[in-house]
């Protein structure tokens, strides 16, 4: 059976209310879509924005840039790079920076794309399939103690140990895992409890994705660059789906939200703050029973104060 390949985007309205917000009913200027994905939030932006604005977009998984190029309106660009490219744009040019960090739906559920144990495909799980090596090739030459830091430390899997010398000794007995199902049986044997409702393979392949793609490095990188690019007044608006990024995020938020004092210098005026928390919003009732995938969604906004140095 051919999995649905359809995207339902999450928190779509909140997120670009969110964004837009006091910037007018036509708004100018340049805002900035730092994960396209399939879209979703992209096209509803332009959708809103006046003659007069421009969107910018980011994404390094081809696949996804294939779906921007459906795009036809001259306000809107495209980037095959990761979102910490916002370094790129020039200080201060960014009316508004959206970051939605979920996996899309396509993603997820093409086997030939690694990210799930529910079908099985080759162990790839890359977001950019152009470049760099795949979960596959990391694990037949990582050591059992990498092995499981990774495991543990993105997955929060407390069987990381059993996990990780289980996949070292099945590459020494019989050869590298090649696809999903091959790790998805062997974590199930090696997990001795699981929780209610959740595969015992989850937590694995969440931390090899996070660790193959970077991705936790990477957002750091994207809302340090998010401070420099945002104008003063401008939106940032990060939508989290599981507990490492939200941390991360709200860290950042409240890291940018204070006054900062010298206390080598107790007398000299403090680093005022960068950024100010406005909100934290999560999907409705409604939205969680239309689309389950997310429930675990937390949105986070904030609003940059001084101008980027």
């Amino acid at each position: 059976m051919t999995p649905d390949l359809q995207h339902t985007t999450v928190l779509l309205d909140e997120a670009v209310d969110a964004l837009l917000g006091g910037a007018g009913p036509e708004p100018a200027g340049t805002w900035v879509d730092a994960t396209f994905g399939r879209g979703g939030h992209s096209r509803h932006i332009l959708l809103r924005l006046g003659p007069q604005g421009r969107l910018v977009a980011f994404d390094k998984d081809p696949e996804a840039i294939a779906e921007a190029t459906r795009i036809t309106d001259a306000r809107f660009s495209i980037r095959h790079e990761g979102f910490r490219h916002l370094a790129d744009l020039p200080p201060g040019s960014a009316a508004g920076v959206l970051m939605d960090l979920g996996v899309s739906s396509p993603q997820i559920d093409s086997p030939g794309r690694g990210f799930s144990f529910r079908f099985d495909g080759p162990l790839d799980m890359r977001m950019d399939t152009t470049r760099g090596e795949s979960v596959a090739q990391w694990l037949a030459t990582a050591e059992v103690q990498q092995i499981a830091e990774v495991i543990r430390d993105y997955g929060e899997e407390r069987f990381a140990g059993p996990i990780a010398k289980a996949i070292v000794a099945r590459r020494e007995e019989r050869g590298p895992l090649a696809t999903t199902a091959e790790l998805a049986d062997l974590v199930a044997g090696a997990v001795k409890t699981r929780e209610s409702g959740q595969n015992p393979a989850t937590r694995t392949f969440q931390a090899l994705r996070i660790f193959i793609n970077a991705e936790l490095e990477e957002l750091q990188q994207a809302l340090e660059a998010s401070l420099r690019v945002l104008q003063p007044g401008g939106r940032l608006v990060v939508i989290s789906f599981h507990s490492l990024e939200d941390r991360i995020v709200k860290q950042f938020i409240a890291q940018h939200s204070k006054d900062v004092y010298d206390r080598r210098a107790p007398f000299a005026p403090p680093k005022v703050m960068r950024l100010v928390a406005l909100d934290r919003v999560k999907p409705s009732a409604a939205e969680v029973a239309a689309n389950p995938r997310s429930r675990s969604a937390i949105m986070r906004v904030a609003e940059r104060t001084e101008a980027p140095a």
